[in-house]
């Protein structure tokens, strides 16, 4: 794919231009649908997500495919709770039906980091303002470390 995204210009009910969804935005949302007819119809157990997101994981390019491995591993060995399953076409993991938190590759929007994401269900809370997002672009064994706190602290 090239660097540059294809977005198609269309007028507004005000008659003003606005750029609808990328290709690749259209993609997720036709993949979340597809994981949540799946789910219904199968009712997803731990085994199956785990598959799905090994099965993504897979199909990431270097360098995203070596990090979210490892950050798979982090999440399973720090918080074996969580239920390894795809949301958006993205490895996730979930509590009690929520996500937690996701990995998404840079190559799934053509950015240029990952980033490792948290929702409002993970217990990061810290004061008024804290982050959800992570920008990821290497692990080492300090950044290793750092996500095994976030995702304990997220589950607490």
């Amino acid at each position: 794919m090239s660097s540059e995204k294809v977005t198609k210009k269309r007028k507004a009910e005000n008659g003003e231009e606005y750029q609808g969804f990328t290709a690749e935005e259209k993609a997720a949302m036709k993949e979340r649908a597809r994981e949540l007819k799946a789910a219904a119809r199968a009712g997803k157990k731990k085994a199956d997500g785990e598959a799905d997101v090994q099965a993504k994981i897979a199909e990431m390019s270097e360098p995203d495919r070596t990090m979210a491995s490892r950050i798979h591993e982090i999440i399973k060995a720090n918080a074996p709770d969580l239920v390894p399953r795809t949301w958006y076409g993205m490895p996730a993991y979930a509590k009690d039906g929520k996500i937690i938190c996701f990995f998404q590759a840079a190559g799934k929007f053509e950015t240029r980091y990952a980033t490792l994401g948290f929702n409002d269900s993970a217990n990061l809370d810290e004061g008024n303002m804290w982050p959800t997002a992570w920008a990821i672009t290497g692990l080492t064994p300090a950044e290793e470390e750092k996500i095994a706190g976030l995702v304990k602290r997220a589950v607490s």
